[in-house]
């Protein structure tokens, strides 16, 4: 895992000069779903649904391209830890909630835990679209007729 510390801002938002070697230390990935999955076993129909949501997501994110089939045991172990949880009667204690977040945190499962392993998935780029003021001029011509 990455060192530990404030989290570093994604590699677009940093100002100033960076050497070429720090710029290559990232790697950058798509954040759509990787082309090809291996057979994977279904969810538990004994899952908490917030289990199941988060298993099924992690087939659906960008980092799942760098999972391994050991990678996939973890995520089912992480999925039915978080299952008994949040199905349990009793409030989950604090070294359950940390076990947890260790174990998602392995699995890169969040921004904060790919920037510390220098991973950045690429993001989408919104649509382009006319500035408000344009929009409002255009608007304002069709309904004189012009």
């Amino acid at each position: 895992m990455g060192a530990r510390g404030p989290i570093a801002k994604r590699s677009e938002e940093r100002m100033g000069h960076r050497s070429k070697d720090e710029k290559d230390s990232i790697t950058k990935a798509p954040s759509t779903p990787p082309a090809e999955l291996p057979e994977l076993p279904e969810p538990d129909p004994n899952w908490h649904p917030i289990a199941t949501d988060w298993y099924l997501s992690l087939r659906e994110s960008g980092q799942a391209q760098f999972y391994q089939p050991s990678d996939w045991a973890v995520a089912r172990y992480a999925a039915e830890l978080m299952s008994r949880g949040l199905s349990s009667d009793r409030a989950p204690n604090g070294q359950y909630v940390a076990a947890l977040n260790s174990v998602m945190t392995s699995l890169l499962t969040t921004e904060g835990d790919r920037r510390r392993a220098r991973i950045e998935l690429e993001r989408k780029k919104p649509a382009q679209q006319s500035p408000a003021s344009v929009t409002a001029i255009a608007d304002y011509r069709a309904s004189i007729g012009g």
